[in-house]
């Protein structure tokens, strides 16, 4: 049974004009794309090929040049609290502590302190930052940022969560770690997730889908349904199925970065 759509990419595309004379850049083709409610997706793609920027139309941070972005039947003119958007680079106020960055939002929305500080203390116990909350960011490593990254994110009960490449800048380790972390919330919450990443095996363990794109200017080249179960554990990655994936989506992103080195 198809889950409920809540997210249509209709027709979107993204031309950014050229600087000093030069050629406008086509970092997006026409893209449609339906993503059903309490999915797992995953984008993958060779670097440049507009994962990002497909990530930032729908977080509506930018504006596509064609087509729109339709969130439970509400067209995308914006950022908004319906979407949670989690980068790459440690984006929390250096001047608020753990708690205080994870409030933020809901301050801005001006909930109530009592109800705020249950949410707040709700997520520090769910990321796993109990005992850490008056720690400032320069306090923190860079795990502990992205936890806090997350859960600020969440505390605010968007309809979608939105991740570009959270975990790139994390050791092996703490990736792994980081990566069964958020599965664990994702399926207590079973929001919608859309998680760009470069890592093919990370967009293999995360996903009930993964979304491969071309090289710039990108398209979808592929969209391929991820049938391991869940809960999954980070020994799946040795299964036989799990490197018949990997094998396959490697071909495809192999392919496109030739592509893109004979560009």
């Amino acid at each position: 049974m198809k889950p409920d759509v809540i997210l249509r990419i209709e027709g979107v595309s993204r031309i950014f004009p050229g600087v000093s004379g030069r050629q406008p850049v086509r970092a997006l083709e026409q893209t449609d794309l339906t993503i059903g409610r309490n999915e797992f997706i995953t984008i993958l793609g060779p670097s440049g090929c507009g994962k990002s920027t497909l990530l930032r139309i729908v977080a509506g941070l930018d504006m596509p040049s064609t087509g729109r972005v339709v969130l439970d039947k509400k067209a995308i003119t914006g950022p908004g609290p319906d979407r949670g958007m989690v980068f790459q680079s440690y984006t929390l106020f250096p001047w608020l502590n753990v708690a205080e960055n994870i409030a933020f939002g809901l301050r801005e929305r001006g909930i109530a302190k009592d109800q705020s500080n249950s949410i707040v203390s709700e997520y520090i116990n769910k990321v796993g930052l109990r005992g850490f909350e008056n720690h400032l960011p320069k306090q923190l490593s860079g795990g502990m940022q992205q936890r806090t990254a997350i859960a600020r994110a969440l505390a605010n009960n968007p309809e979608i969560l939105l991740l570009d490449e959270p975990f790139g800048a994390l050791d092996n380790q703490t990736r792994g770690l980081m990566q069964e972390l958020l599965l664990g919330i994702w399926e207590s919450e079973r929001k919608t997730v859309i998680f760009v990443t470069h890592d093919i095996e990370e967009a293999i363990f995360m996903a009930t889908r993964v979304i491969v794109m071309t090289a710039r200017p990108g398209k979808i080249k592929a969209d391929i349904q991820i049938d391991l179960p869940y809960p999954r554990h980070y020994t799946v990655k040795t299964a036989p199925e799990f490197s018949t994936l990997k094998a396959r989506l490697t071909e495809e992103i192999r392919a496109e970065a030739v592509l893109a080195a004979q560009a």
